[in-house]
């Protein structure tokens, strides 16, 4: 196990009900004047918003609301929220939706103290500061990204057709309410493109060049095991209580930190690679259509069929504590295979069950699901690479030329 240093200072108010609670556990943390984020609709139409809304006012919490927030959060609507919250003196970013809006209310909170440009921060030309910055706080009506109580926001900036996270631990939220109940009414294919999410996170810091690290290894494949468990149920009936609670917490757990602690390579660093993000990022940033969830769920079965023989004892213990998936021991089966023919079989069907799992819940297998051609490659990988640069990644380092392969291979 390597060195890390671990903070999760969120405070989780997890209820049916707790979306009235807010503006009360606001202004007990001293807040007065909240800017609410919210995305397009949903939250109005379904009533969260003006239950949120009515919670401020029951407590005496001021409050200016910006709209708009979409999938792949813009940078211009940030712009916007930026100049609200300042106009507001705003001192706290309520953000009431899912990952993309949350995001977005960090990057508000993050750029309302900046004399420059927002996007310089997500650019790495300056560092974000803490005196000054409004608190974040949010409504989770979509799990999914994790952004709930994680370190980090994503950010697409349309006119340069990218896409960049931004990871500090100023962007961890104060405080989150999470009511499984907000999520009775999500689209299926929502549900199902937020638990790919979800796996994905998990996933990233597991396949990790640093060797087992048993109590991290086994949170991580629980976490797996129990998405996996739960997700059919939520999809089968939308109203089950249980169900939506698992996979709500599992996805808060899934991107705190929480399942990679021990592998990252240095104590302030994410573990893992992060190379199946790194490749559908490209896809949403010139494609804002496309879900998050739905692009990985075609990228990472891909990755790891490019990859897994850099290091196979990884997936081979990902596919023993996840799917029960072991080599077949060729004298006591009685089979005619080779130890490596053995690996090979037993890596192959872990990577086809996981797909077999996104497929079930009914995300797409290709890129021609959703959208992406081959002609498309070509300004995906010149994104990437200024992005990520010539080479990236952990286990195997990917070269542009590799990337191309693995996107090519999802056609």
């Amino acid at each position: 196990m390597n060195d890390f240093t671990f903070s999760c200072p969120t405070r989780f108010v997890f209820a049916r009900g707790a979306t009235g609670r807010v503006g009360a556990e606001l202004a007990a943390a001293g807040h007065a004047r909240a800017l609410v984020v919210f995305g397009q609709g949903s939250v109005v139409r379904t009533g969260t918003l003006g239950r949120v809304l009515a919670s401020l006012d029951a407590a005496g919490v001021a409050h200016a609301e910006l709209g708009g927030a979409r999938p792949n959060p813009s940078v211009a609507h940030v712009r916007e929220g930026i100049a609200a919250a300042r106009s507001f003196q705003a001192d706290v970013i309520l953000a009431v939706g899912g990952g993309s809006t949350i995001d977005t209310a960090k990057a508000i909170a993050l750029g309302a103290p900046y004399a420059g440009d927002v996007w310089d921060l997500f650019a790495k030309k300056a560092a974000p500061v803490a005196e000054g910055k409004p608190a974040v706080a949010c409504v989770l009506t979509i799990p999914a990204a994790g952004s709930e109580a994680s370190d980090s926001s994503v950010i697409s900036n349309d006119d340069l057709l990218l896409k960049r996270g931004l990871s500090t631990e100023l962007n961890r939220p104060e405080l989150a309410v999470m009511d499984p109940e907000l999520t009775f009414t999500l689209p299926a294919y929502q549900t199902a493109a937020g638990v790919t999410d979800m796996i994905a996170h998990i996933m990233e810091r597991y396949f990790s060049s640093v060797g087992p690290v048993p109590v991290t290894d086994n949170i991580a494949c629980g976490l797996v095991r129990a998405l996996m468990q739960e997700a059919p149920r939520a999809l089968a009936d939308p109203d089950d209580y249980d169900a939506r609670a698992n996979i709500m917490w599992a996805g808060m757990l899934a991107h705190n930190g929480l399942a990679g602690l021990g592998r990252n390579a240095a104590p302030f660093t994410r573990a893992g690679g992060w190379e199946s993000h790194a490749l559908e990022h490209e896809l949403s940033a010139h494609h804002a259509q496309i879900t998050h969830g739905a692009g990985l769920a075609v990228v990472f079965p891909a990755w790891m069929r490019y990859v897994w023989r850099s290091a196979p004892e990884r997936f081979l213990s990902f596919g023993r504590d996840v799917f029960g998936i072991e080599p077949v021991d060729a004298e006591a089966d009685g089979v005619d295979v080779t130890a490596e023919e053995a690996v090979a079989d037993a890596v192959s069907a872990t990577i086809d069950e996981l797909q077999d799992f996104f497929v079930s819940m009914g995300m797409p297998s290709t890129l021609g699901e959703l959208g992406v051609t081959a002609e498309d490659i070509p300004s995906l990988l010149g994104t990437l690479e200024q992005n990520k640069g010539a080479e990236f990644g952990d286990i195997r380092r990917l070269t542009m030329d590799d990337a191309r392969a693995i996107y090519e291979s999802c056609l």
